[in-house]
Formats: C-alpha cells, sequence, structure tokens
C-alpha cells in the first residue's frame, strides 16, 4: 500500500486558519473612519423643479432636518448596504419615532410617515457601523449630534437669515465653524430659476457617533461665492 505524506496537523490547521484571519483582521480594520452627519435645509429641497411633498404628519418645522449619519473612509469611499440580515425595525426605535418625525422627516413625494426614509438610511448607511452602533444606538445618535449643533441658531446669530437673500459662502463657512470649532462643508443646490442655494451641512463625527471632529476628507465643491438661503 502506498503511504502519503501528509503536513503535520498544527501546519495543516494554520494553512486554513491564516487567510481568514486576515481577511477578518482586514475587515475589521476597515469598517469605517468617521461619519458624515447631513443636515438638509427644507426650503432648499422644496423649492426645485421637482418640488416636494410634505410628511403625513404636516408640513416640518423650518428648520435643519437629518438627512442621514453616514460611516465614511478617510480615503473618501464609503461602505454601503453591509448586512441585508439586518432590516429596518420600527420597534427597535419606537421611543425615538415622535423625535425622529420631528427631527428627521422625508420631504420626498409622495406624502408618507417616513419608514422609507429611514429604511434606507438604516439599510444603505446605519448597516455599515453595526460593530458600534445598534439601530436603536444609530437612530438616537444622530438625534443628539443635531441637538448638540443648532445651525440654524448659529446661522441667524451670525446674521444669516433663510429670507431669500443672498449670503457668501465663506460667511456660512465661518459661522458654523466659529461656533463649534470645526469647519463644514456646505453642499449646493437649484431652484428653479438656477440659482445656487444653501442645501446641506456636512459635519464630522468620530467612530463613535459622539463628538464633533475635524473632517479627515470633504466632498468636492458645489457651490459658488455666493449663495441663496431660502425661506421655509
Amino acid at each position: 500500500m502506498t503511504m502519503r505524506n501528509h503536513p503535520p496537523v498544527p501546519l495543516r490547521f494554520l494553512l486554513v486558519l491564516l487567510p481568514l484571519l486576515a481577511v477578518a483582521s482586514t475587515s475589521l480594520a476597515r469598517d469605517f473612519d468617521f461619519f458624515y452627519l447631513v443636515l438638509q435645509w427644507p426650503g432648499s429641497y422644496c423649492d426645485t423643479a421637482n418640488s416636494c411633498c410634505y410628511p403625513t404628519s404636516g408640513k416640518p418645522a423650518a428648520d435643519f432636518g437629518i438627512h442621514g449619519l453616514w460611516p465614511n473612509y478617510n480615503d473618501g469611499s464609503y461602505p454601503s448596504n453591509c448586512d441585508p440580515n439586518s432590516p429596518y425595525d420600527a420597534s427597535k426605535v419606537r421611543d425615538l419615532l415622535s423625535s425622529m418625525r420631528e427631527k428627521w422627516p422625508s420631504l420626498a413625494c409622495p406624502s408618507s410617515d417616513g419608514t422609507k426614509f429611514w429604511t434606507h438610511e438604516w439599510e444603505k448607511h446605519g448597516t455599515c457601523s453595526e460593530s458600534v452602533l445598534g439601530q436603536h444606538d444609530y437612530f438616537q445618535a444622530a438625534l443628539k449630534l443635531k441637538k448638540q449643533v443648532d445651525v440654524l441658531q448659529i446661522l441667524q446669530d451670525a446674521g444669516i437669515q433663510p429670507d431669500g437673500g443672498d449670503y457668501s459662502l465663506k460667511s456660512i463657512v465661518s459661522a458654523i465653524s466659529e461656533a463649534i470649532g470645526y469647519t463644514p462643508w456646505i453642499e449646493c443646490n437649484t431652484d428653479e430659476a438656477g440659482n445656487r442655494q444653501l442645501y446641506q451641512v456636512y459635519l464630522c463625527v468620530d467612530t463613535s457617533a459622539a463628538e464633533l471632529i475635524e473632517c479627515p476628507v470633504l466632498p468636492r465643491n458645489s457651490c459658488g461665492s455666493r449663495i441663496e438661503f431660502p425661506s421655509f
């Protein structure tokens, strides 16, 4: 009978285990590097060719609402749809729903109660932060950060009002950075007349979703030197 030479048992296990450990280590190291907290001005969302629809609960307050809390990498890329086995579950955030309707409203058409919006945000972005934040913690963290940074009040204190007037982009960035100690990024969109307007404010947050930080990387600029701040 021919005898076959086999590697010692420990070596065989190592040959199988090492690649798995390497993948696991890389995965853990690359979960994400920071969050973008994205706050949206409803007046700019609605003042476009596509317009908007108010939530079934009624017209939101004239305030910046949460768009999302988005995990990102320092190289400008981001993870998405990380866990298809973790769907949005309203029962897990039941105690937050009232605050979510107020601070995280959907303006998409047709009118809705926000469930579709929150489902999208959790499944695309939130599932990529599950290593540190469960579903309840994810939504709660965004709400706490929104309360911590009152962007509208900061701008109004600097004389920048949502009155349809034009303001310099530099003055908007300076007002926010002086108030919070970190530089924001401003995203603009275009109204029906083709004017660039203040649409979203990006703030960077650490991986615990608790503290603001200086942004490691910013999206490309999408505003001119002067932008409109429409009413709502």
